[in-house]
């Protein structure tokens, strides 16, 4: 087996509360933050967290707004960060198919 896949994982999607917010981001447009923590079953800090990471790596970008005289954040996928979702998930495929063949 070629560990070489393995190797190009992106580490910052490939944390399980990060892969859970890149997807659900991936499949929806945008979200707001409680649909997020509410959905993942996150606490505010651990979605916080995670957050920065991915807005670090230019993956996430937030917007805030006020919507029924309350704050609202909501959360979508960057360009780079659809790019970088895609790639991943194309290079898991490679991994499966590679498993497959053994």
């Amino acid at each position: 087996m070629n560990p070489e896949p393995f190797l190009q994982l992106d580490r910052v999607i490939h944390e399980k509360g990060r892969l859970a917010i890149m997807s659900m981001l991936a499949a929806t447009p945008e979200l707001s933050f409680t649909e997020l923590r509410d959905t993942l079953a996150m606490t505010d800090g651990n979605l916080v967290s995670h957050m920065r990471t991915l807005q670090e790596a230019g993956y996430v970008a937030t917007s805030k707004s006020i919507a029924n005289n309350r704050p609202l954040t909501t959360c979508s996928l960057t360009a780079a960060g659809k790019k970088a979702f895609t790639d991943y998930i194309n290079l898991l495929e490679q991994i499966l198919a590679q498993t497959r063949r053994m």
